[in-house]
């Protein structure tokens, strides 16, 4: 089968991984796929570029389109005669810009394949797919409503995601003591309730007095934070691993004992807890996404209360996270069931 993604994004950043992990795990099960990336916006002084990335990992489309938001009228217009002029099975879009160029510039016989990473996505203006995927559960049912084949697309997993061979030994290279490890890997937003992960930790020490809050990632609430945690008392059980990626990201993940997922950003597909579970990392989150779907146990309100209750339970899930060669098997059995009409 030859499959085209189209992702309207020079960032590698969001649901690029995802879609990057997803390709290759459709290739190594014998598909010809490759990805179509935003190329006109080259100046990203903020984030990793998707291009580079791409082609390193052998899946660039190199054919011509420039899929960019950017793009001049005139310059859609050629994505548009390019892409209907292609050879493809499937064409398989990931944001607003490609499902539509996708909608009008199908090439003749492929299949039309929407994912849908966010509910903001999800309108009554949005342009029809022969099928759809949604990161989560509780947004397939919008879709199964309106009759549309439908289904969940999760998390992939890199495979540098696992359990550690020696955490102890690990814990010493990164400089970390105490116990029980409590992380929260996520920029410093609003979204991400670090407020909340505070205090609950302010609570959850009361019981684990020994215990350490380990804080990965940068952004704008860093010093707030910081004044919070001195505030409360905890300067000295609480560290500020700063913005770690790669394999230094994937260390500090799996030397912790169980991370705290407070809320989510763009991706609903809640990657860092597929990731935290694939190192063996117990996973407390709140009930957005695709979260209640990887968590260990469920925060059914984002309070500090909650949390420490919570995560003072030691409630484990029995659930495994489905594989990516799984994953990749499932949606290529909906792209079989729309080439068949069932989306139509």
């Amino acid at each position: 089968m030859r499959i085209l993604h189209l992702l309207a994004s020079p960032f590698f950043s969001g649901p690029a991984e995802n879609i990057a992990l997803l390709a290759l795990a459709q290739r190594e099960a014998g598909h010809d796929v490759t990805v179509a990336v935003d190329r006109r916006r080259r100046d990203l002084p903020a984030e990793e570029p998707a291009v580079p990335r791409f082609r390193e990992l052998g899946l660039l489309d190199d054919e011509g389109l420039e899929l960019s938001v950017k793009s001049p009228p005139w310059r859609m217009w050629r994505d548009w005669r390019r892409l209907k002029g292609r050879r493809v099975d499937v064409v398989h879009s990931h944001f607003s810009h490609d499902h539509l160029l996708a909608r009008w510039g199908r090439p003749a016989g492929a299949v039309l394949v929407r994912s849908l990473h966010a509910p903001r996505s999800l309108r009554a203006s949005m342009p029809r797919a022969d099928a759809y995927t949604v990161p989560a559960n509780a947004l397939l049912p919008r879709l199964l409503e309106k009759g549309a084949l439908a289904q969940v697309l999760p998390a992939l997993v890199d495979p540098r995601f696992h359990p550690a061979k020696d955490k102890a030994a690990l814990r010493r290279e990164l400089g970390l003591s105490g116990g029980p490890l409590v992380g929260m890997v996520s920029t410093f937003q609003p979204s991400r309730r670090h407020t909340v992960g505070v205090d609950a930790f302010a609570l959850y020490r009361e019981g684990r007095p020994e215990a350490r809050l380990v804080l990965v990632g940068d952004g704008g609430l860093v010093e707030q934070t910081r004044r919070q945690v001195a505030a409360r008392g905890l300067t000295e059980s609480v560290i500020f691993a700063g913005y770690r990626q790669g394999d230094e990201f994937v260390r500090w993940l799996s030397a912790l004992d169980e991370v705290w997922l407070l809320g989510l950003g763009n991706d609903w597909s809640a990657r860092a807890a597929a990731q935290a579970r694939a190192c063996g990392v117990r996973v407390v989150a709140v009930e957005e996404g695709a979260l209640p779907d990887l968590a260990d146990v469920k925060v059914s309100e984002p309070s500090p209360e909650a949390v420490a209750r919570a995560a003072l339970s030691g409630q484990q899930s029995p659930i495994a996270h489905p594989t990516n060669a799984r994953i990749a098997e499932d949606i290529l059995a909906l792209y079989a069931r729309a080439r068949g009409g069932g989306g139509r």
